[in-house]
């Protein structure tokens, strides 16, 4: 019983993306645990997550710049075409609560008790 197989070769775009999204995952899950653990000393679990926070984001890093170059030519063909739109309402009110909300929440760090 003899199967003709169809091997597809290496899609590494699909790699790139995929690397992409699970080191840009890992990242704000480390990142959470290093604030929760930020006063402990070096435990295990502390370096633990150090480590793998560090080391998503230099994943991620590699990876995007490798994502920007396989998709170099679609990438310039969007820029070309977005820049006719102008931004929505809706979109502008979104950014600007955001960014309201977290300038807010992170303004904290600038009142200290001398």
């Amino acid at each position: 019983m003899s199967e003709n197989v169809i091997r597809k070769p290496f899609n590494k775009r699909a790699f790139i993306s995929t690397a992409l999204v699970v080191s840009g995952l890992l990242l704000p899950i480390s990142g959470l645990m290093n604030h929760l653990l930020q006063f402990e000393g070096l435990t295990f679990a502390r370096h633990f997550w150090m480590s793998v926070h560090d080391i998503s984001g230099i994943l991620f890093v590699l990876f995007s710049i490798l994502h920007i170059s396989y998709n170099w030519r679609a990438l310039i063909n969007y820029v070309k075409k977005v820049k006719d739109i102008f931004i929505s309402k809706e979109a502008l009110i979104a950014i600007i609560l955001v960014v309201s909300i977290v300038g807010l929440v992170s303004s904290h760090v600038f009142h200290s008790n001398k």
